[in-house]
């Protein structure tokens, strides 16, 4: 029923955003490319942040790291490369 616009929609869409925001679109522009820069950072640092915690976990008690397979059940090895290779 409802996809993504074709080519005429979207040349539609641009002339209305055009109209609406007209010299103010590049600071727009410039501003969402910013906030998706932000977002990807702080992305960034939250994997950092678990990789980080997992890290230190695996310093703690290196000779036993639980993971889980896909169904849910922990399984227990005793090295971690063997714990890389589960993760995938």
């Amino acid at each position: 029923m409802f996809g993504m616009p074709g080519g005429i929609e979207w040349i539609v869409i641009l002339i209305v955003a055009l109209l609406i925001f007209g010299k103010r679109l590049p600071e727009v522009m410039k501003s969402m490319g910013k906030g998706i820069v932000e977002f990807k950072k702080g992305v960034k640092g939250v994997e950092d942040d678990v990789e980080e915690a997992m890290d230190d976990a695996v310093e703690k008690n290196p000779e036993k790291l639980a993971s889980t397979n896909g169904n849910g059940e922990k399984i227990e090895t005793e090295n971690k490369e063997e714990s890389k290779e589960m993760k995938g």
